[in-house]
């Protein structure tokens, strides 16, 4: 199999008129590469018909043009186009012919170019795609993740044709399947030897196999292998050990041309559940300290590209996290590789909606024809990937509580079980949409539901979910389960172990806010195995479903999703940016992670506003800052997460305040001050001794400019990013957050501006832009290579000494 990576020298249009896009025809072109997200630049508008939802983007259809040359070699051989992903509706043409579609935005597939190609000239790939009401969030259009050309001789082994299963682990040994798909396009018999061969995460060769293999012309074989791996190293979070098998044909005794061998990266390891031990892998406890996450890259838009992909993950284990939730698409294939190299697992999801849709033009007018195909796409990508322990067949799917429902379920779960037995099959069941029809009267019935309707929306959707109406209606789809994921029901926790005792429960959705009473009952409930909040890293859409409103802003109007220029939910642990978040460090407490405290300081500009709305997704207007400059002798109310029973604060070592933790919020104190530079010290205690202690120092002096990239040396081709922080801190290095200023980006050499923003939920400033306004003294640039050689960064701003770095783009 030669597969060769498809990603430059593309041409996007924006098509013109009613049949621009069908024609290929635009005035509007741009070079790019990809991943790339066709419609992050384009303009936002407060009449954008998608509104808040979609972070005010308008709607759009766009043509994706590559030429390129086809060998008259070629000829005779079988040529595949694998697409990792577009948003969405895609057509594909070849040479101006039809090739194939797609419906699904997120669903990795193949199209079959063989029949269209020119062999020995230029051929036209045109690829459109249209994007539009079609999604609750903002998912970005066009080709968003990569896109690769497979080259195959007649008789080769088939894209995902290579399968590793562990069969079991025992003393000193892992028996592993190796079951590998071999097709016969030609006309004639072929005989084969399939040699497989096993290397340990040092890259030492342990175990092999070699198969005769017999294929009948137009027909297929599948070849079962064992290995027998001695002494193996375990994949797990805390060691994510991985094996490479290398897969090839041979002829006649001869080896296979590299080209066409295949690499298979694999991690031993066991995945079993039960309400009574939880989840285990390779025997041992894990609780799943889980993050839903969106597939945006914050400043890139949609486009999937590896580099940010492996820095998300990254950043959020360093967090405490140990589990993400793909919400609510299936993951890309770069995330899932960092998933398996840091040790994250993976709960991987389906749909948003199966036949009952959400948005005018979403998946629901799709889902009867492209269900199955799409069920196998995910199960195909993700089939080798350790990481991997769960399939979400939907999320929030509102027909869960009807008996056809229950059927589609069932025929759901079971279609993924045929296609991987080896994984836990689950759904997130939002309980409150399952009844929606039956509201009225489970208000009116004799569990009080009714006075509990006007409480805080945390509150409601638990004490909702916990009702017989639920239990009634949602049994039958839930039996279909292997894990009953709930979106905001945890009052079924303890209840469900009684009435369901042989049922397993995962908080798939959960209130960042509530962190703090869910984790207490995950470790309490044996059939509960973990909690993913909403969410650990923020996102462009659903803007401002995480703010807190204030009766003085001028935009107050109590809804929910706020109005333009707010672009992002701002409900994350992380920024957009990757910025850690004051919910975060609490968190990291939570988790039994943290023994420091971690303070906080609610923005002295609102002390004193009347708060209008704080959804249970708004933590609170809180900064891990102590520089409020123009806020000299000003109140302001400090927040303390901690993992004792008091805390002090102090300000230059005098003591300022002092109370309890555990009030508004178990692990959290608050206090009111008063603002004055200094040093603010936090002092926790537990039975009188102190048992941590933590320090926020003001920014002093003359503000500078500070830029500082994650990696100097950078591959030279597209998978590859710097991430260059660009922040005010005065001479000692303490970030300045009160005195935000436009700071500016260039980029010379073999590199270009990929994006450039701030975490601010609410701009009107452009990804695009070279010039960005920082946001509690930080932005961030994103360098990509354009090809190998010296990338020069100049970061500047008024009145600030330039910062420039030199970067080096080097081989691939």
């Amino acid at each position: 199999m030669t597969v060769i990576p498809f990603t430059g020298d593309w041409i996007v249009r924006a098509p013109r008129g009613p049949f621009a896009a069908v024609q290929g025809g635009a005035d509007d072109s741009l070079a790019v590469t990809l991943p790339h997200d066709a419609l992050r630049d384009a303009e936002r508008s407060p009449d954008a018909l998608a509104k808040g939802g979609a972070a005010y983007f308008p709607a759009g259809a766009f043509s994706q043009v590559r030429t390129f040359e086809v060998p008259a070699e070629w000829s005779g051989r079988i040529v595949r186009l694998e697409i990792q992903g577009a948003f969405r509706h895609v057509m594909v043409y070849l040479n101006d012919e039809f090739a194939g579609n797609r419906a699904d935005g997120f669903a990795r597939f193949f199209v079959e170019l063989t029949p269209f190609l020119r062999f020995g000239e230029t051929n036209t790939l045109r690829i459109e795609t249209r994007a539009g009401q079609d999604s609750r969030w903002y998912a970005g259009a066009g080709l968003h993740r990569p896109v690769l050309l497979h080259v195959d001789e007649p008789t080769h082994i088939e894209p995902d044709g290579v399968r590793i299963t562990t069969i079991r682990i025992e003393d000193a040994q892992a028996v592993l399947e190796v079951a590998t798909t071999i097709v016969n396009r030609g006309l004639t018999r072929s005989t084969h030897v399939l040699a497989t061969e096993l290397a340990d995460p040092d890259g030492s060769v342990v175990e092999g196999e070699r198969t005769p293999v017999t294929v009948a012309p137009g027909g297929s074989a599948l070849i079962r292998q064992r290995l027998y791996v001695p002494d193996p190293a375990l994949w797990s979070v805390d060691s994510p050990a991985l094996y490479s098998a290398r897969t090839s044909l041979e002829v006649d005794g001869r080896p296979a041309d590299e080209a066409a061998v295949v690499h298979t990266v694999h991690g031993v390891r066991t995945v079993t559940v039960d309400p009574r031990k939880g989840l285990r892998i390779n025997g041992e406890p894990v609780l799943l300290r889980g993050a839903c996450i969106h597939s945006d890259n914050g400043p890139l838009g949609a486009a999937s590209i590896a580099r940010a992909e492996e820095r998300r993950i990254q950043l959020l284990k360093d967090a405490g996290f140990n589990a993400i939730r793909a919400a609510h698409n299936p993951a890309s294939p770069a995330m899932l590789d960092a998933c398996d190299r840091i040790g994250m697992l993976v709960m991987d999801e389906t749909f948003d909606m199966w036949g009952r849709g959400k948005t005018d033009n979403d998946y629901s007018l799709d889902f009867a024809q492209w269900w199955r195909a799409d069920l196998e796409s995910m199960v195909a990508k993700d089939m080798n990937h350790p990481s991997v322990i769960m399939y979400s067949i939907g999320n929030e799917i509102v027909e869960v509580g009807t008996p056809h429902g229950a059927i589609q379920a069932r025929e759901l779960a079971e279609h993924v079980r045929a296609l991987d037995p080896t994984r836990l099959v689950t759904n997130g069941v939002n309980a409150t949409l399952a009844v929606l029809d039956d509201l009225d009267d489970i208000m009116a019935s004799d569990q009080g539901l009714n006075e509990l309707m006007g409480e805080a929306g945390a509150n409601m959707m638990s004490l909702i979910g916990s009702s017989d109406a639920v239990t009634t209606r949602t049994e039958e789809s839930s039996a279909a389960l292997d894990v009953l994921g709930l979106n905001y029901a945890d009052g079924r926790y303890a209840s469900d172990a009684e009435r369901f005792p042989h049922r397993v429960i995962v908080g798939s959705e959960t209130f960042p806010t509530r962190i703090g009473d869910l984790w207490p009952l995950v470790e309490a409930n044996p059939n509960v195995i973990g909690d993913f909040t909403w969410t650990g890293w923020d996102y462009l859409g659903e803007v401002g479903i995480g703010a807190t409103s204030y009766a003085e802003d001028p935009e107050a109007n109590g809804a929910l999703e706020r109005e333009f220029p707010y672009l992002t939910a701002w409900c994350g642990d992380f920024d957009i940016t990757g910025w850690r978040r004051p919910v975060s460090y609490y968190r990291e407490i939570v988790f039994g992670l943290r023994s420091e405290p971690a303070i906080a300081v609610l923005r002295p500009e609102r002390h004193g506003q009347t708060i209008t709305m704080q959804s249970p997704w708004a933590w609170s207007d809180s900064v891990d800052s102590w520089t409020w400059p123009g806020f000299e002798g000003a109140p302001v109310t400090v927040e303390v997460a901690a993992d004792a029973d008091e805390v002090a604060l102090l300000l230059d070592g005098v003591e300022v305040a002092r109370g309890p933790v555990g009030g508004r919020r178990p692990k959290l104190a608050e206090f009111e001050t008063v603002y004055r530079p200094g040093t603010l010290e936090a002092v926790a205690f537990r039975s009188g001794a102190e048992v941590g202690r933590t320090a926020l120092v003001s920014a002093t002096g003359p503000t500078r400019l500070v830029a500082t990239a994650d990696r100097t040396t950078l591959r030279a081709d597209d998978t590859d990013l710097a991430f260059i922080a660009t922040e005010l801190r005065d001479a000692a290095g303490v970030l300045v957050t009160g005195a935000d200023r436009e700071v500016s980006v260039s980029v010379a050499g073999a590199g270009r501006l990929a994006g450039f923003g701030t975490g601010t939920p609410k701009t009107t400033e452009r990804f695009d832009a070279t010039t960005r306004t920082t946001f509690d003294g930080r932005a961030l640039a994103i360098v990509r290579p354009s090809g190998p050689g010296a990338i020069t960064v100049t970061v500047s701003g008024a009145g600030l000494d330039d910062v420039v770095l030199d970067l080096e783009a080097a081989g691939r």
